[in-house]
């Protein structure tokens, strides 16, 4: 897939643009969730959206790219993405599939 002009898209292009579409998507879902609770939540969702964005675009800047900037930022990312995805996998208490609500001024937030 190829359109020539002003912006040339091909597939490398296309695959970015849907791992930035899907990394964009975390903010969404986070404050549409936060929204319906009337709190700041974090939703596992966010961070699933955070890994799978986050692994296209490690691939587009590392295999088309070749940004070892771009590289290097998105694989700090994942782990980070990953990391919480474990940690929420090990809680007891997570049949509602969301993280702990985070308040505005508390630490760490």
């Amino acid at each position: 897939m190829t359109v020539d002009g002003p912006l040339l898209v091909n597939a490398w292009v296309a695959f970015g643009i849907l791992g930035q579409a899907l990394f964009a998507s975390r903010f969404i879902v986070q404050w549409l969730v936060s929204e319906r609770r009337k709190e700041s939540t974090v939703p596992v969702a966010f961070w699933c959206l955070s890994l799978a964005g986050g692994a296209i675009l490690f691939v587009y800047a590392s295999w088309y790219r070749h940004d070892p900037v771009f590289t290097i930022g998105q694989s700090v990312g994942l782990v980070v993405y990953a990391r919480n995805l474990m940690l929420i996998r090990r809680a007891p208490a997570n049949a509602g599939g969301e993280v702990a609500p985070q308040r505005a001024g508390a630490a760490g937030a």
